[in-house]
Formats: C-alpha cells, structure tokens, sequence
C-alpha cells in the first residue's frame, strides 16, 4: 500500500471518530453551544497534528486506535486555538471562510472555544490505561506552553525590540510543541520507549519551527485564495515575526518599519493595502525571505536527523520525511 494511500486511511479514520465522538454534542443543543465547534471543523484544514500522531503509534508496531484518543484531543484543541486566536487577532477569514467571532460574535466564539478545549481532554479519557498518565502529563505541559506562545506573541506586537532567539522560543511554544506533543503522544500510545518518544518529539518539534516560519512567509508573501486567510494581517498588526526583526536589523528596512508601525488601518482599505506594500517591499530588499527559507531548511534537517534515531522501516521513514520536506513548500 502507497504511503498516500495509507495517510488517506489516517484521515479517514480520524474523520470517522470525531464524527462519532461529536454525535454526541449536535448542532442545536445546548442553545447552538456546539455550533461554532461544527461549524469550524467543517472547514477542514491540513489536519497534520492528528494525523502525525497516528502515523507515529503505526511507526512504532503500535495499533492506531489506540492513538485515536490523541489524535482526537490535539485536533479539537488546536481548533480552539484558531477559534480564540482569530478573536484576538481581529481576523476575517479563516481556510477561506468567516471566522467563529464573525459569523457569530465574541461571546460566541470565547464560549464555543471553552467548551472545545475541554471535549479534547474528555477525548483524552479513551488513551490506552498504560500510556494514559504520559500522554495526559504531556497534553497538559504543552497546552500550558501554547498559552505562553500565544501571550509572548502579543506581548511582541507593542515592543520596539525583540530578538531573534525571543521569536524562536515563542514559535516553539505557539506552534512546534503541539506537533511534537502530537508525535510523541502517538508513540506512547504504541508502548515506545522514553529515547524513541524524545526522538519523535524532536522530530515533531523541528517540523513545527519549520510550518510557523512558512506560515510567516504565507501570510506576508502568499496569495489570500491559496492561504484562505487574510494576506498581510501581520504586517498589519505589527507582529514581530522572522520576516519583521530580520528587516528592522537593516538601517533602511528599520526606517520603513518605524515609519509604519501604530499605523492601524481598517483591513481592507488602501491605507492597509499601502502599508502592507511597502512592509513587504522592505522585507524583500532586505533578504528576510531568503534568510527565513535557509531557517526552515535548517530545521527541516534537523527533524530528519531526529528520525534516523528511530531505524524505521524505509517506507515509513520517506513518509516522516516527505511531511518535513512538505510544509516548507505548501502554499496553504
């Protein structure tokens, strides 16, 4: 069987049980608390984090339901990440439709995501007794150290300085360690041992420093109907991503930046499309997306020497592997 062939079973499978598990909680019930949570799973998405946690527990000889616990947890709660972020980030669109808070409201959104976050840890309660205490110890670490990420990333939109290694720590917290989570997690569920789940970690952890910085470079140079998110939202709302801090360390990108950062304009209108221009502009002439891209390879590299730890099978490491190489050349 084609690793295409098997990764479309994951998604299947995994679609089967949120399926089941969401039957439980239908639209309409509880006066439309389970809409948004419905509504915001309907739309997809790439749905790496689950299926990573599968394939890791298969990789380890182990049987992927057992891991479907998991796989379902870090899916629902990375969606109540998106349902919260998108809050606080003011964003209009999310995979190409309107956000939780948009199509409904900020209440809506705060309550449906509460209410998200702890379905993933009643999923978690179906983890196989003798992986149960180390999956349940690592989901809790690491949706702690998503929050950390998530407030070091605002934090940083009203600071003049950051640095480079500030920015890596909180795309590690944010971003990475929920893909590291999700392959160890798969790998305890399969009884491996404490070396192999820290090697799957690495590796998850190395694939995700790499998927923020190519989100980074997405959401400045992507095109709006390939990302389906609003193109330029973070030059914007002035975040300080790899692309930002690599361009104010540059005399003439500096200017640019201190030019245009508190300038808030309505998204959408000429004053933003003007901003984002020439913010772009400034990142390009000073190389960030080139220094950026040599980064991620970096980490890509790194995840890939994670695996050669791990002594697996030819066909399962080319999948690993192809996932690495992956989300640094996707456009979405």
């Amino acid at each position: 069987m084609s690793s295409s062939s098997r990764e479309s079973q994951w998604r299947d499978a995994l679609q089967q049980a949120l399926t089941g598990f969401l039957s439980a909680y239908p639209e309409g019930a509880a006066d439309g608390l389970y809409d948004p949570i419905h509504y915001l799973l309907s739309l997809g998405g790439k749905r790496i984090r689950p299926v990573l946690a599968l394939a890791a527990c298969e990789a380890e000889g182990g049987d992927v339901s057992d891991a479907m616990p998991s796989a379902m947890a870090v899916e629902l709660f990375h969606n109540f990440t998106l349902m919260h972020d998108d809050i606080m980030d003011e964003a209009p669109l999310r995979r190409g439709r309107p956000t939780v808070h948009t199509k409904w409201d900020d209440n809506a959104a705060i309550l449906s995501g509460d209410v998200m976050y702890t379905l993933a840890m009643e999923a978690l309660e179906g983890t196989p007794s003798h992986a149960l205490a180390g999956v349940l110890s690592m989901f809790n670490t690491t949706a702690r150290e998503v929050c950390e990420g998530q407030q070091s990333d605002m934090a940083f939109e009203s600071r003049d300085e950051v640095a480079v290694d500030a920015y890596v720590e909180m795309i590690r917290l944010k971003t990475s360690v929920l893909l590291a989570a999700s392959a160890a997690m798969g790998a305890m569920c399969a009884g491996a041992s404490k070396a192999r789940v820290e090697a799957w970690y690495a590796y998850g952890l190395n694939v995700g420093l790499a998927f923020q910085i190519q989100d980074d470079l997405l959401d400045t140079f992507g095109e709006s109907g390939s990302t389906g998110k609003q193109v330029g939202g973070d030059i914007l709302s002035d975040k300080k991503t790899l692309l930002w801090l690599t361009t104010q360390a540059q005399p003439e990108g500096r200017e640019v930046l201190e030019t245009w950062t508190g300038v808030q304009p309505a998204s959408g209108t000429d004053r933003a499309e003007a901003k984002i221009q020439a913010v772009r502009g400034a990142m390009l002439a000073a190389g960030a997306d080139r220094l950026a891209r040599e980064r991620m390879a970096a980490h890509v590299e790194l995840a890939v020497g994670a695996l050669g730890k791990l002594n697996l099978s030819e066909a399962a490491a080319a999948w690993f592997v192809g996932l690495a190489e992956h989300v640094t050349s996707r456009s979405h």
